[in-house]
């Protein structure tokens, strides 16, 4: 099957699924929990709290320390991935302590 006729085979059963006419098909409905809106001293307080440098946060939230410091210092608020990723940070420390023994450990 070509990619063509797989996608629109694809697009097909999803319109008939839509329509209810898909068989044998379960929906399971998934509510996420909206973004949260970190703010500068939230975000340092999660950083200090972790005991990590700004170096290290911003390594773990994939941005640069100078996107760090504008964060903690009000200039910039971070948008909707690293908003989700403070969230995680901030409920579960376990990531970090996964995350930096990960890092550490040797590349085979």
């Amino acid at each position: 099957m070509s990619l063509y006729d797989s996608i629109t085979k694809s697009l097909n059963e999803a319109i008939e699924y839509e329509k209810g006419n898909l068989k044998g098909v379960r929906r399971r409905f998934i509510k996420i929990a909206p973004l949260p809106h970190y703010k500068g001293k939230e975000i340092k307080e999660i950083r200090e709290k972790l005991h990590l440098t700004q170096m290290l946060f911003a390594d773990i939230c994939g941005v640069s320390k100078k996107t760090v410091e504008a964060w903690e210092n009000g200039k910039n608020t971070p948008q909707g991935p690293a908003q989700r990723m403070i969230e995680l940070l901030n409920k579960n420390n376990k990531i970090v302590e996964e995350y930096i023994l990960d890092a550490l450990s040797p590349v085979t």
